[in-house]
């Protein structure tokens, strides 16, 4: 018998959302912005009305200025092209009845010197460079060595958080997640493994934890906490990064996000994209800690997803690569349709080949 999927198509209360289902679709990269402006593609609107089943839509990473930019045709949402062509995706989405949040993204070590301003450096809270490679109009490369940012330059970046908010308020979405996982630069900041700073924002834990507060904090100055999540990863070892005591760095940074009230957290659980039992990790002591919903990440199939629901696991769980080759990912699991397989060498760059093209399953 077909295992009943009807947990994962209970209405869910996020923030002050209610949606229909608990199926979030996770930010997807798929490097179709239009340069020099990362404007959004104008294929953009079609692509994620085709996947506005999804009780909540989380957008590809988005950076917040040229200088949070760590890989080619990825888009922006600082300036006002960036805003208008935003807003059309949002249109997009909400005129299917869908909601949609915004990921706020700065790479910080992870980019290279052609996607910079002026062809410096990235920067990062240290000058340690990650032994990973980026994408840029050539093909894959390594990253550029990085340089530590002075104290006096991170209330600009900070700054930059708040004004990427903003934009996305003007541009229609319904709320935004700032992406604290992966390797970057929120994330680097937090970990003791890139974060070697003797300033106020390095050393001790409560200082690791000061950027990712004050970037949620000018985040909540623009929108309310119940439309804002936070994306977190806390044994991913994406983008080379490390941490001496996940569960210490973690656990805090959740609490900290829990009497601040967000509407979520969005937990990577285990590799980001591989194996959930990299490290061990009571994931379950976050959802317990966090006064918001928990939307759990990475590696869950129908079975996976109904347990976790059941079994009050999680709120929400978000699928990733499925909803690219199945923009219907929702009617899918509900009915245990086969799922298409993505055509991996059209995931990034491109047009709408592997992008905007993947049929609907139809039943018999």
């Amino acid at each position: 018998m077909t295992e009943d999927a009807s947990p994962l198509f209970t209405a869910v209360t996020i923030g002050d959302l209610t949606l229909p289902n608990r199926i979030a679709m996770a930010p997807l990269t798929r490097n179709r912005a239009i340069e020099p402006d990362t404007v959004p593609s104008p294929l953009a609107p079609l692509y994620y009305r085709q996947r506005a089943s999804a009780g909540l839509i989380i957008s590809e990473a988005t950076q917040i200025s040229q200088q949070g930019q760590g890989y080619v045709w990825t888009p922006g949402c600082f300036t006002e092209a960036q805003v208008e062509a935003w807003r059309r995706v949002t249109d997009a989405v909400h005129a299917d009845g869908g909601h949609i949040f915004l990921q706020l993204w700065h790479v910080g070590r992870i980019s290279h010197t052609s996607l910079q301003p002026g062809g410096g450096a990235p920067v990062a809270p240290s000058a340690i460079a990650a032994k990973t490679k980026t994408f840029i109009a050539s093909g894959f490369a390594d990253v550029s060595a990085p340089r530590a940012l002075e104290t006096g330059e991170i209330a600009g970046i900070i700054a930059d958080y708040a004004h990427a908010a903003a934009c996305a308020r003007r541009a229609g979405f319904d709320g935004v997640e700032l992406h604290g996982a992966n390797g970057y630069l929120i994330d680097q900041f937090l970990r003791d493994g890139t974060n070697k700073r003797a300033d106020a924002y390095g050393g001790a834990l409560e200082n690791r934890l000061r950027f990712a507060l004050e970037a949620t904090d000018a985040v909540l100055k623009v929108w309310p906490a119940t439309r804002v999540g936070f994306r977190m990863a806390p044994v991913s070892p994406a983008n080379d990064i490390s941490d001496s005591n996940p569960a210490a760095t973690f656990g805090a940074l959740t609490d900290a996000l829990s009497a601040r009230h967000l509407a979520y957290i969005h937990v990577v659980e285990g590799a980001t994209q591989g194996a959930r039992d990299v490290a061990p990790f009571d994931f379950l002591a976050l959802r317990r800690a966090f006064s918001g919903a928990y939307i759990a990440n990475n590696g869950y199939n129908r079975s996976m997803a109904i347990e976790a629901i059941r079994d009050n696991r999680a709120d929400m769980i978000a699928f990733g690569r499925a909803f690219i080759s199945n923009p219907d990912l929702v009617e899918r699991l509900r009915v245990d349709a086969p799922l298409a397989e993505g055509d991996r060498k059209t995931y990034y760059g491109g047009g709408d080949k592997g992008y905007t093209d993947y049929p609907e399953w139809k039943a018999a």
